[in-house]
């Protein structure tokens, strides 16, 4: 069956969308034409308003496309758009954020504390793989799924979790330095082994164990989140095999596959930029080694 009886709302959502203009045409002008609102301000190079504006599109893409109705049908996919949105969306949004706004935003009052203590590297680790191995434990995972505002809010506060722990890798902000070369390469082994359980769980399941994507009821509860109720009503759906080829304990080892292989990808990128900076430096050599691989351009 088609998901486009589900409508145009649930398919493209236009309000997620029109939101997401107003931030990038806001943001894009805050650090263009009303830029001297902040001290220490700079100019913006166009390759960093590119990075937002493309950070947006992917917000979207994985959010409120129809990605977004199908992570909630396929459990390959909506591990798929985890990963995109903790692993590759996270760390795009700190890149284009320039670092004297950066500085403005974490000195204000109350932040800056917040801040300061949850981007300490162990904490950072510690907190966000630890949100996201509760979120997948089955009873959680499947309570927080039925329920709007609780769905919103994890998934909200996970997204700041991952701010908070790609930070010390991407941090462009020389007086917040806390990890050298070789201390982010064990930073990053040490994320990718304290992800590693919930993915197992995951994987080596021999039945599906989330009742969101096996239990026809708990499905329809979960779908209630995305669809409208008008576009619900007067359909039988039996439950999400009836859109998905995938028998559901393959769709579930799949998309904890997906899982690992984004990490690994996205993980060994980021090992290669710092592994050669770092030997660069040892060498006496100039910090930056590749354009395409170097971040300093959005410094």
């Amino acid at each position: 069956m088609s998901i486009d009886i589900f409508g145009f709302q649930a398919l493209w959502s236009p309000y997620f969308f029109a939101s997401l203009i107003i931030l990038t045409v806001g943001y894009l002008l805050l650090v263009t034409k009303y830029r001297y609102i902040f001290a220490g301000n700079a100019p913006v190079p166009a390759g960093q308003n590119l990075i937002f504006t493309v950070t947006m599109l992917l917000l979207y893409i994985i959010k409120g496309s129809p990605v977004d109705l199908l992570g909630h049908i396929m459990f390959s996919v909506h591990m798929s758009q985890m990963a995109i949105l903790y692993l590759v969306i996270a760390p795009l949004f700190i890149i284009s954020i320039p670092g004297w706004l950066f500085r403005w935003l974490i000195s204000i009052r109350g932040l800056d504390t917040i801040f300061n203590f949850f981007t300490i590297p162990l904490i950072a680790l510690i907190v966000f793989n630890g949100l996201f191995s509760f979120y997948h434990i089955p009873l959680i995972f499947d309570f927080i799924k039925v329920n709007m505002w609780l769905h919103s809010t994890y998934t909200i506060v996970l997204f700041i979790a991952a701010i908070f722990m790609w930070f010390p890798l991407l941090n462009t902000l020389p007086e917040r330095e806390s990890l050298s070369g070789l201390k982010k390469v064990g930073y990053i082994f040490g994320s990718a082994i304290l992800l590693t359980p919930a993915c197992a769980l995951i994987i080596f399941a021999d039945h599906p164990i989330y009742h969101t994507f096996s239990n026809p009821q708990a499905w329809s509860s979960a779908m209630a989140l995305c669809v409208p109720s008008s576009a619900l009503s007067g359909v039988q759906l039996s439950g999400p095999e009836l859109f998905n080829g995938l028998p559901l304990l393959e769709d579930q080892q799949l998309g904890g596959v997906l899982m690992k292989i984004i990490q690994e990808i996205v993980y060994g990128i980021l090992l290669g930029y710092i592994f050669f900076s770092w030997y660069r430096q040892e060498n006496g050599e100039s910090k930056k080694i590749d354009p395409a691989l170097d971040f300093d351009f959005v410094k």
